[in-house]
């Protein structure tokens, strides 16, 4: 068998406003901005990555943010929350700050004992901060203001809204991913180990309606392979049983794709190369980036995507002196 799938590589969105993206999962998500590129299928839009310090895998949330775009909403066959994780000593923290940037914050303990924040993102895309004693270690974002001690740590996992269990079980279960728990209609799949974003919700409702692809909806979630060749060997797997596209070259992961039977696109995406192929991590994400087949025309792409400013919440002399290291 293949090495393990041990969790989420990165899930990507899609959003409307490019800056008024990039502040909020800056300024008031406390992520980094890990890379400015384009969508390399639609070349004339931004595709921003945002992540923990150096992008990790298991971090990475990134968004098509395509000015104008009509709000979509969420269906059946889609993610209906992406859930990221803190320590559970941190809840209240983000409660707090979430309500002092004016986002409208529900808290609750539905996740099977966890303690949630639910609320939207300025598209409305559900987002979750969960709280748990096994959040992980922290690689927090040098230009952030969140408190290192409080900084996201990567996914917790995301929730797949779906008619029926069994169809998404089947490929979950043979992607590794087992159920560990179960409560008024979730099921809760999660990998071996403790690695982050390695939780798959399954919210079953008989009588949801489809949704509508827009802003502020997922367009597919991305699982982790460790290598070219482990993922060469899980595509030949998964092919038996499901549609599977080729290996194509992301630059900074290769990946391939397929749509669960419940409807979810799902990608197998590879740790390396990773986000400092073609930048310092010391300054991730402050130029434009493009792949060599796109340079040629960089000069009509720039003059194409809207102007962005990124703002730095902390001078990196503050940083080192809050996380009593160097950047």
């Amino acid at each position: 068998m293949p090495s393990p799938i041990v969790g989420l590589h990165h899930v990507t969105a899609i959003a409307s406003d490019p800056q008024q993206n990039l502040d909020f999962y800056t300024g008031v998500m406390g992520l980094r901005f890990v890379k400015r590129t384009v969508n390399f299928d639609d070349p004339g839009s931004y595709h921003f990555y945002f992540g923990d310090d150096g992008g990790s895998p298991g971090t990475i949330l990134t968004f098509f943010p395509w000015p104008g775009a009509s709000r979509g909403h969420t269906g059946v066959g889609e993610v209906s929350r992406t859930s990221f994780s803190v320590p559970l000593s941190s809840i209240d923290f983000w409660e707090q700050h979430l309500l002092e940037n004016s986002v409208l914050v529900e808290r609750s303990g539905n996740r099977i004992t966890r303690d949630v924040l639910t609320f939207p993102d300025p598209d409305g895309m559900k987002i979750e901060i969960v709280g748990h004693p096994d959040a992980g270690h922290v690689n927090a974002p040098r230009f952030a203001s969140i408190p290192p001690e409080h900084a996201i740590r990567g996914f917790y996992g995301v929730t797949l809204l779906e008619h029926r269990a069994e169809p998404t079980a089947a490929i979950l279960n043979l992607m590794g991913f087992h159920a560990v728990a179960e409560d008024s209609g979730r099921i809760c799949f999660a990998a071996e180990g403790n690695a982050l974003g390695n939780r798959i919700d399954l919210l079953i409702d008989a009588n949801a309606h489809y949704g509508m692809s827009g802003a502020g909806t997922v367009h597919h979630i991305a699982f982790r392979a460790a290598d070219d060749a482990s993922q060469l060997e899980w595509r030949a797997e998964i092919a038996r049983h499901l549609n599977v596209t080729p290996v194509l070259d992301r630059t900074y992961f290769h990946s391939i794709y397929f749509r669960e039977p419940g409807g979810v696109l799902f990608e197998l995406a590879t740790d390396p190369p990773g986000f400092a192929l073609d930048e310092p991590r010391e300054s991730l994400g402050e130029e434009l980036k493009l792949p060599e087949w796109l340079e040629p025309k960089r000069g009509l792409i720039e003059n194409r995507l809207p102007p962005i400013e990124l703002h730095k919440s902390l001078p990196p002399i503050e940083l080192q002196t809050a996380q009593g290291g160097s950047i």
